[in-house]
């Protein structure tokens, strides 16, 4: 056995006594419910009441991982922060090894601790759990949140092909994105010491008046998204801008483990049943299989798999070389030479990366293995009555309900699981309102992946905020919804048109998830 085995065998063993010493009985453990999480309780109605007679719980739809389901339910921070069902004692212990490597702090080279540094020279958080806090989703800035509110977000930045060879990269699949060729392919808010920042994002904001069908109004939060403070010139005249917020981090396994041919099976990039869905799928380059694969991660799918999205995110988001993404000054370019010429923390210990191929996997591990929660108040007749509602205003039609898992090497607990996301993975057009109008691989700049809907309902208790979308403009679930465009033009008009106990039933359904 490998002397870095022996280790993390011992600390695995480590931790795992010391969380027993501590762990609680299976079954509900109620803490700090954030808004996300309060459903509408109240005597339901005769048409909720008639609506959820027509409902039924299906075998398994309260556990959305399957098997891998947590058994530790919690509705608190820690929700979303809990190793998969099954997962065995040793895998345990990497689970819990791999948190810690996700949670750390990494700091400026040269350093005398040759396993945390490397951060920068320009980069956007620190370590990974300062964009996705507790596991949760990130938000844009505001005045009102509390200190502890994980704000998270940045601009992805690109141009079109300006040269011949650029054309053929894009192409060949080989990249997704030509990068702004002095900033690269995200805007950089920190830097190191002596190394000056890229920017500022800026966002302002105005309401978008809307009213429902019944006459409520409602107003939608209308972001525009600009850039102050630029270090090194003018941007590119040609640059696009996107804003992300980090995503939870939830079930990434078990997405993972869906069959490529059961997400293209449900690809109708014609429309050929007629249903105006035409979901298509992003196939984008694997850096590991040197290949194109099914994208399935990312807000537009542009990437294929868990570890390619660790490495880039290292790489981009903290300035970290990988054994994916060996680059040690992360998104520097060569226009940026203050930043270029800055130490790097390089280390053979470290396989001459700045996080080793060990270290490494153990993250990707982490982020396979993040259990889902279990559904709340399933049967529920507002929540029974909503299902009926989702269905038929047409949300089901790209948040596909259910899948079955094929087989994970080596980790059977992910395995061969009916698993219930509420996606299909595949790129659908979402209309000018919410378009970034920014292509990345073969997604356009008005189509975005269906994010899955687990865990939804915890945004609130584990994050606390209640954005949602891309960028976080929606502060609600309803806002959410009303944003929806294009494809979903028809499910939006259907849910904009319901009396208010139905929308509430509708809301309360998706919190359940």
């Amino acid at each position: 056995m490998r002397k870095n085995e022996l280790f993390i065998l011992a600390a695995a063993m480590i931790i795992l006594f010391g969380a027993a010493l501590t762990k609680t009985a299976p079954g509900m453990t109620v803490g700090e419910a954030g808004p996300s999480d309060t459903l509408i309780i109240e005597e339901p109605s005769a048409r909720i009441l008639e609506l959820a007679a027509q409902s039924k719980l299906e075998t398994g739809e309260e556990s959305p991982g399957g098997g891998a389901t947590t058994r530790r339910s919690r509705v608190n921070r820690d929700a979303f922060s809990q190793p998969s069902q099954g997962i065995s004692f040793a895998n345990e212990g990497r689970f819990r090894i791999g948190n810690s490597i996700f949670r750390k702090f990494w700091v400026t080279p040269p350093s005398s601790t040759d396993s945390s540094d490397g951060l920068g020279p320009l980069y956007n958080a620190r370590g990974c759990q300062n964009c996705h806090l507790k596991d949760g989703r990130g938000s844009p800035p505001a005045a009102n949140f509390p200190d502890d509110t994980a704000v998270s977000m940045f601009l992805r930045l690109s141009i079109p092909p300006q040269t011949d060879a650029q054309k053929r990269l894009l192409a060949e699949k080989r990249v997704n994105v030509i990068a702004e060729p002095t900033y690269g392919g995200q805007l950089q808010n920190f830097a190191v010491q002596g190394v000056p920042v890229e920017g500022q994002m800026r966002i302002d904001y105005t309401d978008k008046p809307m009213t429902l069908g019944d006459g409520t109004r409602v107003a939608l939060r209308d972001p525009k998204y600009s850039i102050a403070d630029l270090g090194y010139g003018p941007l590119h005249p040609d640059t696009m801008l996107s804003p992300r917020v980090a995503p939870q981090m939830i079930g990434l396994g078990l997405l993972e483990a869906i069959p490529d041919a059961r997400i293209r099976a449900l690809a109708d990039p014609d429309d050929a049943n007629g249903d105006a869905i035409s979901g298509r799928t992003n196939e984008v380059w694997s850096l590991a299989h040197e290949q194109t694969r099914l994208g399935r991660f990312g807000w537009k799918a542009g990437n294929p798999t868990i570890e390619q999205q660790s490495a880039e995110a290292f790489a981009g988001d903290i300035g970290i070389s990988n054994p994916v993404v060996a680059i040690a000054h992360g998104d520097c370019t060569a226009a940026q030479k203050i930043c270029t010429d800055a130490p790097d923390g390089e280390s053979s210990r470290q396989d001459g990366h700045e996080v080793g191929r060990d270290l490494f996997n153990l993250v990707v591990f982490y982020a396979q293995n993040l259990a889902v929660p279990p559904r709340r108040r399933v049967d529920d007749p507002q929540t029974m009555a909503g299902k009926v509602l989702f269905s038929a205003a047409g949300c089901a039609a790209c948040h596909t309900p259910s899948h079955t898992t094929g087989v994970v090497p080596g980790q059977p607990h992910l395995s061969n699981q009916k698993i219930w996301p509420y996606t299909d993975l595949l790129l659908h057009d979402m209309g000018e309102g919410l378009a970034d109008n920014r292509p990345e691989g073969d997604a356009s700049g008005q189509e975005w992946r269906t994010p899955p809907l687990w865990g939804i309902g915890l945004t609130g208790a584990v994050s606390h905020h209640t954005n949602f979308l891309h960028d976080g403009r929606a502060r609600t679930i309803e806002e959410a919804i009303l944003w929806h465009g294009g494809e979903a033009q028809s499910a939006r008009d259907a849910y904009a048109g319901l009396a208010k106990d139905e929308r509430e039933a509708l809301v309360a359904f998706v919190k359940s998830l």
